[in-house]
């Protein structure tokens, strides 16, 4: 028997659809930034990203701020054309 009961114990809120909408527009200002720490900040320590102008998988932080080094350099801005958030 534990000493803590299932009830006793805080669970997690399920996420929203504009949580997870908004998780692109703080990514998006990120990038407004211009600043490859502030992008990657972004990323969490497990991430792996594809770039869409790399062949190259970035597996973590290190490789992923390098990438947005470059990357920024043509001051990209991402837009949502169609939205599809199923939670």
């Amino acid at each position: 028997h534990s000493s803590v009961m299932p009830e006793g114990i805080p669970s997690a809120q399920p996420v929203t659809e504009q949580q997870v909408k908004n998780l692109f527009h703080l990514w998006n200002d990120a990038l407004a930034t211009l600043d490859p720490d502030a992008v990657a900040a972004r990323y969490s320590k497990e991430a792996v990203l594809l770039p869409t102008v790399s062949d190259v998988p970035r597996t973590d932080n290190a490789l992923i701020k390098d990438y947005f080094v470059s990357f920024l350099k043509k001051e990209p801005q991402g837009t949502i054309l169609e939205s599809n958030v199923i939670v």
